[in-house]
């Protein structure tokens, strides 16, 4: 009997130890929180990862993910979702994260290029044959053009898209408020859906036959105007001469991270973005990117197009929200009088 027991005993230590090394093999799973039209990006991306994580560990990663209009993740977060990293598309997102202390105050010093990986502009994606003869930012407030983008109070996008009206108009007008106003207000008028999230906007310009042009990252409108599910619609891609710059920042959620121990994966999982097998990957999605040896290559690829950084000329992001995009600001005065 106590033979019997000394061998159950030493079995169960076995069983014990193979679970508790197959534990020890796999990290915990990674959280990463991004922006509504990313999802094809982060499948190409996060298996890579995985097998670099793999090789430089031994363990075997999970790696969750969501995606939504930037703003709301962030209201999510704030809210107590569990978040390891935030792969946004917009500074101010980020920005009011670090202001609830959920990450460092100054985590745009974290990573390269003010921790955005890559960055990209807000371009046009007409019907076949480009009938409105859409080139620029004024076609866009002609009476005869009806517009679809994402709602700027939820989306990123589409506060890109709105302050790329907003700087072409500033240039158009020298800086004349009077002048400005009513030329971005009319653009607004002309919008005939507002989804919450970029892929909304898709769906509603390209599925449902909305609008004349489709106003999103030029990653996006290049993406449906190659793929298969959309080719057979013929759609065109405009780049204005001039668009707004939109960078997409990247950061780790310091305080989940730290309840979660997941630091240093997170950490590698944002640094392994800028490496060069992931710069020129996601070059094939038609994001712009820094690294020098991808970007030479890629120089060709991508019209010529001038970008106008918005904190160059409307101040902080801190000091553009508050002007623009908090309750009461320039965007509701504008939207209140669609």
């Amino acid at each position: 009997m106590f033979k019997k027991f000394i061998a159950l005993a030493a079995t169960s230590v076995a069983v014990l130890a193979t679970v508790t090394g197959t534990a020890q093999a796999q990290d915990k799973p990674l959280l990463n929180a991004s922006y509504d039209v990313a999802r094809e990006v982060f499948a190409a991306v996060n298996p890579k990862f995985q097998e670099h994580w793999k090789n430089k560990t031994g363990k075997d990663l999970k790696i969750d993910q969501s995606f939504a209009g930037t703003s709301r993740q962030a209201q999510d977060i704030i809210q107590g979702k569990k978040v390891d990293v935030v792969t946004f598309n917009q500074v101010p997102d980020v920005d009011i994260l670090a202001q609830r202390g959920l990450l460092r105050k100054d985590w745009q010093k974290a990573f390269p290029n003010n921790s955005s990986p890559y960055y990209s502009t807000i371009a046009f994606l007409v019907r076949k044959g480009n009938p409105k003869n859409i080139k620029t930012w004024d076609d866009l407030v002609r009476d005869d053009v009806k517009l679809v983008f994402p709602n700027p109070k939820t989306s990123g996008n589409a506060r890109y898209t709105y302050l790329g009206a907003w700087l072409f108009a500033n240039e158009k007008f020298k800086g004349d408020d009077a002048q400005i106003r009513p030329f971005v207000g009319k653009l607004l008028h002309n919008v005939v859906n507002f989804p919450t999230g970029g892929r909304g906007a898709t769906v509603a310009f390209a599925q449902n036959n909305q609008g004349d042009a489709l106003l999103t990252f030029e990653s996006e409108v290049i993406n449906i105007a190659k793929s298969d599910e959309f080719k057979a619609g013929g759609y065109e891609v405009v780049v204005p001469p001039v668009s707004v710059l939109a960078e997409f920042p990247v950061a780790v959620v310091d305080k989940v991270v730290d309840e979660k121990g997941t630091r240093e994966v997170a950490t590698e999982y944002l640094n392994y973005q800028y490496s060069r097998e992931i710069q020129l990957l996601l070059t094939t999605f038609n994001y712009r990117v820094h690294h020098p040896d991808v970007a030479k290559v890629m120089a060709d690829r991508y019209p010529k197009i001038r970008l106008i950084d918005p904190t160059k000329v409307l101040g902080s992001w801190d000091d553009i929200t508050k002007t623009h995009f908090n309750a009461n600001g320039v965007l509701d005065q504008l939207l209140a009088k669609r």
